[in-house]
């Protein structure tokens, strides 16, 4: 799931327009923000729509939500990492990376699958940011549309 340059390694996530997956996507992102377990406020950046390379746009796709995470007092990102990194397994994620980018900040990074859910989220702490925050991304696996529609694109 989480390298979404090669379709056949995505999984298939069932049949959805691209309203009611977006909705799901959004879904899974409220709970991974309730895991965050801190006081805080999340972006207001809704999902998007993206191709599954090499099937027929037309009538597969892919949900992708990117939202932030800004805690009310910095200090209090320096333990979530690695409370989300014990807590995501507890709710069926599979921690597939998990350790500092080659940036010069060094930002731990996160990414864990959920088989169960089809989706993926990729997490990235940027403490040297001003203010301090999280960047997520949920992912999706590859949806086909119900017979008869066309993939919605927004």
């Amino acid at each position: 799931m989480t390298d979404a340059n090669k379709s056949d390694d995505l999984p298939l996530a069932g049949t959805s327009t691209s309203l009611a997956a977006a909705d799901e996507a959004e879904k899974i992102s409220s709970e991974i923000y309730d895991l965050i377990g801190i006081r805080g406020k999340g972006s207001d950046t809704g999902p998007g729509v993206s191709e599954c390379g090499g099937k027929d746009p037309d009538k597969y796709f892919q949900i992708f939500h990117p939202w932030s995470f800004t805690p009310e007092s910095p200090s209090q990102l320096d333990d979530v990492m690695e409370r989300l990194r014990e807590e995501l397994p507890k709710h069926g994620w599979k921690i597939v990376e998990y350790g500092h980018d080659t940036s010069k900040n060094k930002n731990i990074n996160l990414t864990a699958d959920n088989d169960k859910k089809k989706h993926s989220v990729n997490i990235t702490h940027y403490a040297k940011r001003t203010p301090p925050k999280l960047s997520l991304t949920v992912v999706s696996g590859c949806y086909q549309t119900p017979e008869g529609q066309k993939v919605q694109r927004f």
